[in-house]
Order: C-alpha cells, then structure tokens, then sequence
C-alpha cells in the first residue's frame, strides 16, 4: 500500500494585502500598508507548488477566502448595497474594515488540524477547522474553511469533518501550525505532538507577558477527543513563554517535524527533555531524530527573521528529506551557514531546496504556513476531488485565470473600490467551477 504526506497550499487570493494586522507577529506588522502584488503572490505560490510535484509529492490546491468579507460587515451594523457597505466600512470604520479585508486564509497551515486514519478511532481522516479567536481578522475564517474542506474531502468514508471549536479564548486553536506528527511511516500510526502557549482554566501557569499565546492546552485536548486520538500517541508540550514574547507567535515558527524527525530551536519548549523523553516512549522502537538548533548557532532573532523553521521538511520519492525553504534563509549568513552544515550530518535530511515567496514573508509567512499536510494511503488519495489536486493541466488553468483576473499591485486604498469585489467575486465564482467546489462561498448562497 503507497503512502503519502499530501500538501495542500492555499491559493493566494485576488485581495492579497498587508495590513499589518497581526500583533505578535513581526513581519507582518513591520511591512503594514505597504504596496501588494496579488498576482506576483498567487503566482509565487503556485510555483512552488509546480516545483514539489516535480519532486515527485502529491500536491493539493485550497481555495482562498473571499475578502472583502460583506458578510461580516453587514453582521456589524452595515447597511445598503455593496458599495455602499465598502464605503461607509472604510470611512466609519477603516480598522475595522482592514480586519474584514485579511489575505492570512492564504497561511492554510492555520486551516485546520488534521489527523490521518491511522492514528484515529474509526480509521478515516478527522478534520478540525480552527477557530482562530486571538484575531479578529482570522476568526471570520472557519466556517468557510470547513465549506472548502468539505468539498474536498468529500467522503465520509474515508473522511470526517468536525466544526470548529467554541468560539472563545478558553479554546483558541490556531490548527497545525501548533500540530506536528512523527511517525515511521506516513501510513502507519505515529505520535500527534500538540503545542500550547497557555492554560485557559489556570493562570497560576506559566504564560507569555508583552504577546498573546494563541493556543491553549485545553483546545488541544478537545481537538484531540473529537479526533478518537489514543492518550498514547498523543504529546502535549507548552511553547516557551519567552521566545513567544520573542515574536514566536505559533510553534511552527520554532520547530517543525515529519516521519523521523522533529526539528526544533532549544529555546521552542518550556521543559524539552522531559517532552522529548516522552515523544521517544511513545514513539517505541526505531530511529528518531531530535535535531536541535542551539542560540548560538542561530539566534532566536534570526530564526524569526529568516523563518528557519517555517521551512517544510519532505521526505522525497528517494527516502531523502528535503527542506523547503524560503530565500530569506539563504540570504541570513548564520542560517545558511547552518543549513549547508545539517545537510553533511548524520541526519536523513540531505538537501535545502530555496524559494522565493516573499510575498507570503513580508504579510508574515513562510513555506509551511501555506500548507496543510495530510497524512494519506492510495485509497483515500484516490477518494479526494480530483479537481484539487495539482497536475500540469491544473497549474497551466490557474495562472491563466490569475492572469485574466488578479491586479499586478494593489494599496489599502484599492480595497475599497467597489469593482475591485465585483473583480474578486467573478474569479472566485470561476475558481469553484475550475474545481468544482459547489457553493462554497457566502456571495454564491445569497
């Protein structure tokens, strides 16, 4: 039986924009209002794409949300046409208006948590859309997330979706960017590591001081009930406090894992050896591998900066592991440095492969934030929509439908033009009949 890691990268949206709205997280506040290029985005993201199934993965597309969020504005007292919503939001209202404005869906690591059939009760794939309550903007996202998810993984024999959590900070869930799994291989069962910033129901806890901790233990364990994890392959682990102050707004940006290996800065976890000596019980036999990245070899700082460990660590055809990484990686000389020298260690990661998604960096995301992994058998590949999986004849149609509707830049200004909706409606309409999608969107059910 063939066993793949599929990832499914968001779509950049005809919207993409940078509007600073995420405090905690450095890149995007630091690159707030500054010019956008949605088509140059969409475009850089789909080349990586191309370029992983050229590796030889199995690549999925996921839809982008629909932004200007009408929807939303009209549930915060806006009223009359479209139009008239777009101006009175952006005049009455422009921070507001800026939140319901948000590209970050394109960050697709924050879609959802996903358990493969292996690891739960019933033996199909559990999917929990993410609340994302710590930012207004981002928690406008779940419902229609769990629309697109449900599009494509339509079966419910080999698929079960569950609604978000309870929209509140007792249960912020920020998905997979607080979710890892290491496992032999990707079919068979493996450990779920679920990362946490804080407790909800303790505050005598240890907890971040100047930015907030998005995930909390409590939503790990209810994601993990909803998805029939046994307590045995499950690892909870608490994100250091410090280095979330450092600007380490999700896990993913401290560490990161696949099969084998788990990849991690010493200062990510609040007591590492005691979480490492229990993913190894866990774990059981077999070869693992805790590649510890120390300060002074990387600077926390630079980690952030360069987004070493928001890189995508893939196991190729061949049984190498590869690091996709962006190309700000390679321009930071300690990281480079660093990772010229892992490829040389006893470790199964043997190449760094370097990608220019800068327009995903400066918004705050790198190669894995625009990714979902999901853990899948030929079988259950074979059950996903068609129409979402990557091939030449899917790559070729969707740049020439970014090209036909994208705009080459776009300002905060721009977000409020009326025809710019009208815009970004008629190529979302598109984009569900190129893969056939249904109604996935709120402007196709009214």
């Amino acid at each position: 039986m063939k066993q793949f890691e599929v990832n499914f990268d968001g779509l950049v949206g005809p919207t993409h924009n940078y509007a600073g709205l995420s405090y905690g997280n450095v890149a995007s506040q630091n690159n707030a209002n500054a010019a956008s290029s949605p088509k140059q985005a969409a475009k850089q993201g789909l080349q990586k794409m191309k370029a992983l199934t050229e590796l030889g993965m199995v690549q999925g597309v996921l839809a982008p949300q629909e932004r200007p969020d009408i929807s939303a504005l009209r549930r915060l007292g806006f009223t009359g046409s479209d139009a008239t919503v777009l101006e009175k939001a952006a005049k009455e209202a422009p921070v507001l208006f800026a939140a319901c404005c948000s590209a970050s869906s394109m960050w697709t690591a924050n879609a959802a948590t996903v358990s493969p059939g292996a690891d739960t009760a019933d033996g199909r794939i559990h999917f929990t859309p993410a609340n994302l309550t710590n930012k207004f903007h981002r928690s406008l996202e779940p419902e229609v997330t769990g629309r697109i998810l449900k599009a494509i993984f339509s079966d419910d024999k080999y698929f079960q979706h569950h609604k978000h959590l309870p929209e509140n900070e007792h249960f912020g869930d920020e998905g997979a960017a607080n979710h890892t799994r290491l496992c032999r291989n990707y079919g068979e069962s493996g450990i779920e590591i679920f990362v946490y910033g804080r407790y909800a129901f303790d505050s005598s806890k240890p907890a971040p001081k100047r930015y907030p901790a998005r995930q909390t233990r409590e939503a790990c364990e209810a994601v993990a009930r909803l998805h029939g994890l046994d307590n045995e392959q499950v690892v909870y682990i608490q994100q250091n406090p410090d280095v979330i102050d450092q600007g380490v707004f999700h896990n993913d940006v401290i560490a990161v894992g696949n099969q084998n290996v788990l990849f991690y800065h010493e200062q990510a976890f609040m007591d590492t050896q005691k979480a490492l000596s229990e993913i190894r019980q866990k774990y059981g036999e077999g070869d693992l591998h805790f590649i510890q990245v120390n300060t002074d070899q990387v600077s926390v700082n630079d980690a952030v900066r360069s987004y070493l460990f928001n890189t995508q660590i893939l196991t190729l055809p061949n049984g190498e592991m590869a690091i996709i990484a962006p190309m700000e990686c390679r321009e930071n000389n300690s990281v480079y440095n660093y990772l010229s020298q892992l490829t040389e260690q006893n470790t199964p990661i043997k190449q760094v492969k370097y990608f220019d998604v800068k327009q995903s960096m400066q918004n705050g995301g790198g190669p894995a934030c625009l990714r979902l992994r999901v853990a899948m058998t030929e079988a259950e590949v074979a059950a996903v929509n068609p129409n979402t999986l990557l091939n030449e004849g899917l790559y070729q149609r969707l740049n020439l439908w970014v090209d036909k509707h994208y705009r080459d830049s776009l300002t905060f200004a721009d977000l409020a033009d009326p025809q710019l909706l009208v815009e970004s409606r008629t190529a979302l309409d598109e984009l569900t009949q190129i893969m056939k999608l249904g109604s996935v969107y709120p402007f196709q059910q009214d």
